[in-house]
This record gives C-alpha cells, sequence and structure tokens, in this order.
C-alpha cells in the first residue's frame, strides 16, 4: 500500500508528495509505467562492458581496498564504510570533470505525474556551482549486506526519476551499494535494468573502477555537445 502525504501548494492546490525511501519497486512500476529488462539490455551491457587501465599505484592502492573491505564488510556502519572504502574508491575513479562535480548529502525534488518525489541525495555527480542542478549519476549507500529497512532499487529509481524530471534527460546512471556489493543501473525512458552484483572485495573492485570511470567519459562527451 502507498504512503503518500498530502500538501497544498502556494495556489491553494491539494498535491502528493512521497520521499525516496518510502517507495517499493513494485509502486514504482504501477505509479509510473517502469519497465525492468532481466536481460540483452545494450544500454546496460555496454556500460558494464566499459575497460580502463592502472597503473602500479593505483593497482596497489585498490587490490589494499579490497582487502581491507573483504575483512570489515560486515562490521562497518554506514559512515564507516563511506569514509574507508566508498570514499577512496571514488578518489582512485576520479571522476569529477571540468564542469560537472560530487555532491553528497543535497536535497532533490520534483513533480512526477503529479506526485511530488524528493528526499536527500546520498552521492550524485552533476552539474553546479554550490547545489546540483544537472544530476547524471547517482551512488545510494547502504550499510548492511544481510538486511535493509527500505528499499535500495527503489529508492535509487525514484531519485533517477527526479533527475529526468528536473533536467529532462532520457538516460539516467546510477548504483547501490550494500556491503561488498555493488549493483549498476540505467534507467532509460520508462525502462532500466540491473547488474548482477559486483564484489568489491575481491577482483572485481577493477571492473567496478572501470564502469565508474566509463560514466566520467560519457560526462565529458555530454559537455562537449
Amino acid at each position: 500500500m502507498q504512503i503518500l502525504h498530502i500538501f497544498v501548494d502556494k495556489n491553494g492546490k491539494r498535491k502528493m508528495t512521497k520521499t525516496f525511501e518510502k517507495w517499493k519497486i513494485g509502486e514504482l512500476h504501477h505509479t509510473f509505467g517502469l519497465r525492468r529488462h532481466n536481460e540483452n539490455f545494450a544500454p546496460l551491457d555496454t556500460w558494464l562492458a566499459s575497460q580502463t587501465t592502472f597503473d602500479s599505484t593505483e593497482e596497489k592502492a585498490l587490490r589494499k581496498l579490497a582487502k581491507e573491505l573483504s575483512i570489515n564488510a560486515i562490521i562497518w556502519n554506514e559512515d564507516e564504510l563511506k569514509f574507508m572504502f566508498i570514499s577512496q574508491l571514488i578518489a582512485i575513479a576520479d571522476l569529477q570533470t571540468a564542469h560537472a562535480k560530487i555532491f553528497t548529502q543535497r536535497p532533490l525534488s520534483a513533480e512526477v505525474n503529479g506526485i511530488k518525489i524528493n528526499g536527500i541525495v546520498d552521492f550524485v555527480i552533476a552539474n553546479g556551482i554550490d547545489e546540483p542542478e544537472h544530476p547524471f549519476f547517482f551512488l545510494h549507500e547502504y550499510k548492511q549486506e544481510k538486511k535493509s529497512a527500505n528499499d535500495p532499487l527503489a529508492q535509487l529509481l525514484a531519485e533517477m526519476l527526479v533527475a529526468q524530471a528536473h533536467n529532462g534527460d532520457n538516460t539516467l546512471y546510477g548504483c547501490y551499494v550494500m556491503g561488498r556489493f555493488w549493483f549498476f543501473i540505467i534507467l532509460e525512458g520508462k525502462d532500466y535494468a540491473v547488474s548482477n552484483a559486483y564484489n568489491a572485495s575481491d577482483e572485481d573492485i577493477f571492473q567496478i573502477v572501470s564502469i565508474l570511470r566509463a560514466v566520467k567519459t560519457k560526462i565529458e562527451e555530454k559537455e562537449k555537445n
């Protein structure tokens, strides 16, 4: 059952609102007509096949991070996972561009199909100087591998729907993290697909960084057009 709240806008019109963390995946499908592709979704397949090279310093740092994660994935709380692992991996991936930067814990909202969706975004790469103006890539973090009170995929897709409405982009990229496991998502129009889990505590860490660096390439290409 959907938990929708009613608010009155400045014109006195009653509208419905729901925050990111309250959405479930089935509700998003029914409310916004989303369609999940379980295989052969070319945009995701192409993104996941991205390759990059690593110098010896990067390779050493990534192997050290993977080892630390393998020991502590179950132990770390959310802040520790972000500080001890995710932030360092993001630094190696080097995702910021001349016109797009990383924002964390920022509010984002838009009206989609008559429903105001809003909340705080964990991590977003977007154009903007002091606030995200044109979101492109979202990363949603969870510390627990075994369970979660919310639906991380639904929360991420809700953020991506807001970005579509906010800046008019048809294609959005995202990722959610549960402990050592990383899942990559593309939303293209109403169609989306989710990758299998990449285990950041083993050799998958190199492919995770390759996939993230491909996001930077896509942003740079977009900035040129």
